[in-house]
């Protein structure tokens, strides 16, 4: 079989619909079509996120949050406030507003050590609620209970010696 011939870009024709070639029959003035709004970068007053919206939508946005522009997913996480703190829209948004600022703050600049003060939160947490967090061990003589997820031996040795090999390697 042979391929079929090249045809030469002269004789290619641009295609019209027809709702297009009776538009341009009709005077177009009759038609009012509404104006094409410009979009603006908005920045996220809580995470400083950017996004582009329209004018219209950032003045809703901010009639909803006291001012303030605030994006999508920092307004999911301001109605999760709103629901723990039983409905005060003011505090539960500036509840979120300072966990922001505290992680854009020390969170992105020393992740490990931010990581470990949550987790310490979190035991003082634990530990006032009344619940004391419990190590699940082989150790232990009752033995793991039904359900948990015992460890049964460190994994340390081998990154260690997986670590050792690199170094060799290098």
């Amino acid at each position: 079989m042979s391929k079929p011939p090249k045809l030469a870009s002269e004789n290619l024709q641009r295609t019209v619909s027809d709702i297009s070639f009776e538009l341009t029959k009709e005077e177009i003035d009759d038609l009012k079509l509404p104006a094409i709004c410009e979009v603006e970068n908005a920045k996220c007053e809580c995470c400083g996120m950017c996004e582009e919206c329209t004018p219209e939508y950032i003045d809703r946005v901010r009639e909803k949050f006291n001012g303030k522009w605030v994006c999508g997913l920092c307004a999911e996480a301001v109605k999760e406030e709103l629901e723990k703190n039983g409905g005060e829209k003011e505090k539960a948004l500036s509840a979120h507003m300072s966990a922001c600022v505290r992680f854009n703050k020390y969170g992105r600049a020393f992740p490990v050590l931010f990581q470990a003060q949550a987790m310490k939160e979190m035991l003082k947490k634990s530990t006032r609620d009344g619940r004391r967090a419990k190590s699940i061990s082989p150790r232990d003589k009752a033995g793991p209970k039904k359900g948990g997820i015992a460890r049964s031996s460190s994994c340390i040795p081998a990154l260690t010696r997986e670590i050792n090999d690199i170094k060799i390697a290098n």
